[in-house]
């Protein structure tokens, strides 16, 4: 008789309620859901120490609706001259929308609205309709000296959004989201900061169809959140996408800008290269919404050719044989993989179960060879490109993997991992549900000190009893790469969470580490900027926010460390 245990737990599988609370921390698409798979809930439930009973009753879902009551603090005729500016349409003194474009993705925030616990809120919500507009609010907002909060796809990480002094949230996403101008002999495209990386991509696959193209375009930028950020969030956040170490970071893959700051409208030269002195552009890079509004980027873009991609995959035997291998494929000069992963020990034992890998024969061949579970690391790959360049990215990487003592395990595990790329996060919704935090922290590490800030930090989250930590490097170059760590512990008291989370950020910066690799700093990380940077950079920084915002209207609070947190 078969003791297969049939119980699953009731994941929730509707959309969130509208208006409640959920419909705002939910990650993704609202009709978007990733379940744990029968093999990943067991190994939750054996580390956890936890049986089925525990997965029948929810802690909490957020579902209730949003109803608080929190007056705006502008006045009566500041809110009409947004009125007037941008349409009654356009502008809400309502409390839910204020909340929903006050809120990122960060757990913290997930946490205390399923607890029904609301700090801060901006004052108005505001969906400008063009530059012209953005530039007006952004000069009556100077001379009331009315905070401004830019919102963009709403995935912040970091408290990017959190109006920490009041203030309107300025939505981009709503109604700047067109591409501007498509120039294929340069092979750029100005589009508008509020469009989103879907929209974006699929403006630049149909080139043919919608400019005459003679050739179909991609953007190059694919970060786990694509499906809900926009291409300026992209860039003032120095994000990086996941096929980042071919195509490059997004500050890599922007020529120009321009953005519309309280003391004045500046548009970049996008030109390849120019030596005419410090580049503003770069001052604008990773300012996260402190110096003004970016409204529109000239974006680098390159030709889609899916067809000659190549898919590979490995087993090495341990996390030293893949760093080692790692390192090497990025500096051996014959060009890089465009999806280039690999998972240390723990997460390889966990992302096996994920992608449905687990006791089949490819699983049974890996332990047949000697690949043991908790020792073997994972690596995932793709090239693109000219067929001939990727077909030999793709076997210069085999021999280097080879040389490792790598196992090859075709393209199969990186084809189960790649279509439910973007929805990994989804699993933090129905692990939250039963009191289960799944939460993230990434670094940069050069080569030289990898192994330390990995242990270091490992360490760490391992110090705490029952904790799952599972690591992997994602964005490769010649000096380093990058270190992302996602933790699952089970936890009830939010207290307790922050100082595990605070502390973590603290080994990153004791092991050498950076703040962030990807994510930007947002207010998350802003009280370690000045030990991180020293005082003579952050001064830097300092002066450049007085000159381009004298009045300390944008983005006002901690963000990047600029001030000291409310």
């Amino acid at each position: 008789m078969s003791t297969k245990n049939t119980f699953k737990p009731n994941w929730i599988n509707e959309p969130p309620k509208k208006g409640s609370f959920r419909s705002i921390f939910k990650f993704g698409n609202p009709k978007g859901f990733k379940h744990p798979n029968d093999n990943l809930y067991q190994e939750i439930k054996s580390k956890f120490n936890l049986t089925d009973a525990d997965f029948i009753e929810k802690t909490t879902t957020g579902n209730e609706p949003v109803e608080i009551k929190k007056e705006s603090g502008l006045e009566t005729h500041q809110i009409d001259k947004f009125i007037h500016i941008s349409g009654k349409e356009n502008v809400s003194p309502k409390e839910y929308e204020r909340l929903k474009f006050s809120t990122g993705k960060t757990v913290e925030e997930a946490l205390k609205l399923r607890a029904g616990k609301v700090d801060k809120i901006s004052d108005l919500v505001v969906h400008p309709r063009n530059k012209s507009e953005i530039s007006a609010i952004i000069k009556y907002c100077n001379q009331q000296k009315i905070p401004i909060y830019a919102y963009g796809g709403g995935s912040s990480v970091n408290f990017g959004y959190y109006p920490e002094k009041g203030g309107i949230s300025l939505v981009l996403s709503t109604h700047l989201n067109k591409v501007v101008e498509f120039n294929e002999i340069n092979q750029t495209a100005t589009v508008e900061a509020g469009m989103m990386g879907p929209a974006f991509e699929h403006v630049l696959n149909n080139a043919p169809k919608l400019y005459g193209a003679n050739h179909a375009f991609t953007c190059g930028h694919f970060p786990q959140s694509f499906e809900y950020s926009t291409v300026g969030g992209w860039f003032v956040t120095l994000g990086s996408g996941q096929q980042s170490s071919y195509y490059g970071d997004a500050a890599d893959l922007v020529l120009g800008v321009e953005i519309i700051t309280p003391v004045g409208e500046i548009i970049t030269k996008d030109y390849p290269a120019t030596s005419t002195g410090p580049k503003v552009l770069d001052i604008i890079k990773g300012s996260e919404g402190t110096l003004g509004i970016v409204v529109e980027l000239t974006w680098k873009i390159f030709r889609h050719k899916p067809k000659n991609r190549q898919y590979f995959s490995f087993i090495f035997p341990n996390w030293e044989a893949a760093v080692h291998a790692s390192r090497e494929i990025s500096q051996s000069e014959f060009g890089m993989p465009a999806v280039f992963r690999i998972s240390d020990a723990e997460e390889t034992h966990h992302g096996l179960k994920l992608y449905g890998i687990e006791d089949t024969i490819i699983d049974k061949l890996m332990k047949f060879r000697g690949f043991k579970p908790m020792e073997r690391c994972l690596f995932l790959g793709t090239a693109d490109g000219d067929k001939r360049f990727a077909r030999n990215i793709k076997s210069s990487v085999k021999k280097i993997c080879k040389k490792y003592g790598a196992m090859n395990l075709t393209s199969y595990p990186v084809r189960k991992w790649e279509p439910g790329r973007y929805k990994d996060p989804y699993l933090r919704e129905d692990l939250m549900d039963y009191g289960i935090i799944m939460d993230t922290l990434e670094t940069s590490v050069k080569w030289d000190n990898l192994h330390k800030v990995h242990k270091m930090c490992r360490d760490y989250v391992k110090s705490r009893p029952a904790t799952i930590c599972m690591t992997h490097a994602s964005h490769f170059y010649e000096q380093g790469t990058n270190l992302y760590f996602i933790f699952i512990i089970k936890e009830n008291d939010m207290q307790a969470y922050l100082d595990f989370h605070k502390g973590l950020i603290d080994q990153i910066e004791k092991s050498g580490g950076s703040l962030s690799h990807h994510h930007g700093v947002g207010r998350m990380i802003a009280q370690w900027m000045p030990q991180h940077l020293g005082e003579n950079q952050m001064n830097v920084i300092r002066a450049l926010k007085k000159h381009f915002d004298p009045n300390n209207i944008m983005n006002p609070g901690s963000q990047l460390g600029l001030e000291e947190p409310c």
